[in-house]
């Protein structure tokens, strides 16, 4: 009996969003091909000139942005910001410090902390959970 080995591949916005870049921008080929998982590892290893030029100017899909705002995906909906962004206009939206992206990474920051609050206290519970009891 013999088995065949299939390629995994997955959809262009699959792969578009492991790499970290906006669907819309890529060029024709990888929006309307398939991507293996020996592709997909050999984009991420060794970048082309079109994939470094995406990543670093965009446009950038939301997480991205959020995440290079410092805020959260939801913050960006808040904020009215529903497309996709370029460096530049993320440049320009830091500098320009607008009230809704203050007080997003005000709440992006408390939620941080709780976060972290809730981290120290789950550990400090499971470390009393097995202590011996006397």
């Amino acid at each position: 009996m013999t088995s065949h080995q299939t390629t995994q591949t997955m959809k262009p916005a699959t792969a578009a969003k492991k790499l970290g870049v906006y669907l819309e921008a890529t060029p024709t080929e990888f929006q309307e091909g398939v991507v293996s998982r020996t592709e997909l590892a050999a984009l991420q290893s060794d970048p082309p000139e079109w994939l470094q030029k995406l990543r670093s100017n965009g446009p950038h899909p939301r997480p991205v942005v959020a995440a290079k705002l410092g805020i959260s995906i939801s913050g960006l909906a808040r904020g009215g910001v529903t497309d996709a962004l370029t460096t530049e206009q993320i440049d320009a939206l830091k500098q320009d410090d607008p009230e809704w992206l203050r007080k997003e990474r005000a709440t992006q920051a408390e939620v941080r902390k709780e976060t972290v609050r809730i981290k120290e206290r789950n550990a400090e519970r499971s470390g009393k959970a097995q202590e011996p009891r006397s």
